[in-house]
Parts: C-alpha cells; sequence; structure tokens
C-alpha cells in the first residue's frame, strides 16, 4: 500500500483508532487492514444483532401480556415489583417522553421506547427468585432446553449478546475477542429458542463465518491493488507479521482494549495477518 495514501487517510479516522489495531508496531498496510477487517465483522453481525434485539423484546412482551393477562403488563403491581429500578426509571422515563410529544400512552409506543438493556435486565438475581419471571422466562423462551432456561444462564448468555451489540454499535474493536465465535453462534442458538423460522432466515442470511475465517488477508490485498507502492517493492513487514509479537503488544495494553468481561476475551489477532 502507498504510504502516502495512509498518511492522508489516517486524521480522517483519527490516529488513536487506528493505533488499537497496531500495538505490535504493525506497518500501516496491516493496521488499516484490520480495521476494515473489523469493519466487515461487524456489518456481518448487525443482522443477527437487530434480530435478537426484535425477537427479545416481542418475545417478551408476549410472555408479560400472557402472564399477567394485560397489554399494560408494566402497570401490574406484581410486575412492577418484579422489576429493577433502573427498568422502572426507564418506563416511566418512556412515558414522559410521550407525554411531552402529546402522545397517547399506548402498550406498543410505550414498549418502542425501551432499549435492549431494558429486556435483558429482566433476566437478573430478583427475578431468579420470583416465580412469575421463571415462567415468563419460559414462555418467552420456549424451544430452549430445560437446562437453560433458568434466569441465571439466560443472563451470562444474554450479557454476552448485549456486550458484542454495544461494541458493535459504537464501532469499536472486536477481532480480538477470543470468545467472539461462541458470542456469535449464541446469538444464533437463541434466535433458535424463539423462533426456529427466524433463526432459519438468519443462517440465510448469515455472512459472519465468511467474514471470519480469512481473516485480514483479503483486505491487505484490496489496499495493495488499489493503493500500489509507486516506486519501490512494499517491505516484507508490511504484509507478514510475527503473531506473537502482535500478541504480546495486545496484552500489554489489554485493560484499555478489553471487554467488560475482562480476561477470558482477549485474543492474540491470530487470523489478524
Amino acid at each position: 500500500m502507498n504510504p502516502n495514501f495512509f498518511d492522508k487517510i489516517q486524521p480522517a479516522l483519527a490516529p488513536e483508532r487506528l493505533d488499537a489495531y497496531r500495538h505490535d508496531q504493525a506497518a500501516p498496510q496491516v493496521a488499516l487492514a484490520r480495521y476494515l477487517w473489523n469493519m466487515a465483522l461487524c456489518e456481518s453481525l448487525y443482522s443477527p444483532l437487530q434480530m435478537i434485539e426484535i425477537a427479545l423484546r416481542n418475545a417478551l412482551q408476549r410472555s408479560l401480556e400472557s402472564h399477567f393477562r394485560s397489554p399494560h403488563w408494566f402497570d401490574v403491581p406484581a410486575c412492577w415489583h418484579m422489576l429493577t429500578s433502573t427498568q422502572q426509571d426507564q418506563i416511566n422515563g418512556a412515558k414522559q417522553n410521550l407525554q411531552r410529544q402529546n402522545k397517547s400512552l399506548t402498550p406498543g409506543r410505550i414498549v418502542s421506547e425501551l432499549t435492549f438493556g431494558f429486556w435483558t435486565a429482566f433476566f437478573n438475581k430478583r427475578a431468579a427468585q420470583n416465580r412469575d419471571a421463571i415462567r415468563i422466562t419460559a414462555r418467552a423462551f420456549h424451544g430452549a432446553p430445560k437446562s437453560q432456561r433458568d434466569i441465571r444462564s439466560m443472563n451470562r448468555r444474554l450479557t454476552l449478546i448485549r456486550e458484542l451489540r454495544n461494541r458493535v454499535l459504537h464501532h469499536e474493536l472486536i477481532i480480538h475477542w477470543a470468545d467472539l465465535d461462541s458470542r456469535h453462534a449464541a446469538i444464533m442458538e437463541t434466535l433458535g429458542w424463539i423462533s426456529s423460522e427466524l433463526q432459519e432466515l438468519a443462517n440465510v442470511l448469515n455472512r459472519f463465518p465468511v467474514t471470519r475465517m480469512p481473516g485480514s488477508q483479503p483486505w491487505i490485498g484490496k489496499l495493495s491493488r488499489h493503493w500500489p507502492y509507486t516506486t519501490v517493492n512494499p517491505p516484507a513487514t508490511a504484509v507478514h507479521r510475527d503473531h506473537r509479537s502482535l500478541l504480546r503488544g495486545h496484552q500489554r495494553r489489554r485493560n484499555t482494549l478489553l471487554p467488560p468481561l475482562g480476561q477470558g476475551c482477549l485474543h492474540a489477532f491470530a487470523r489478524a495477518s
């Protein structure tokens, strides 16, 4: 890749953002290729993440309506006491926001105001001891094995999915996550627990495996073809990197780059170059 091109594009993307992709002193071509690969992976995860967010919301809403026998389940005292204080604040905030817009407080409008975090927060420690919550969870995830329907297991699973969703939507680094493949698999499996048909649709649209497997090499090739060196051959280090040196460099910075779950998510960038 022509170094002049990198020098000119770096200010637009921000050096600090690109620095996350070259802690092993990677050449500019490799760092930019990793950035593009990360972008492509985020893009491939968008459709399954969108599906799980919508499916989870609708499954829980249906289950709550059925269990409390009211479309206004959020106003039923038994349900209200099951919610965390943060969830209660979110419902009140949703109602206030609609009132400011002079809109009627219909269940559909209130539900549409609630965030993904609101729905994943259902699976908290208090809910794990609540019979209503246990029944609501079982109905929402009717396709899940009984061993996976318990609220604690569901909380761990949905926490992993929510963290990935937040990083993807905030355009953050994910290619260093050692468990990225298992998080993607968890999304696809959870979709099947809610709706086998939706899981089938997600599988048809799924581009994550074909984007993940080749690593950054296709992106290195694209950069070399479109912005080639004009006077000299590119140095070997522009393409071939020592994976172990990249791991060491990334481990030194793990406290600032790791996702919230911490130590289990460090990845060596083994496919990155």
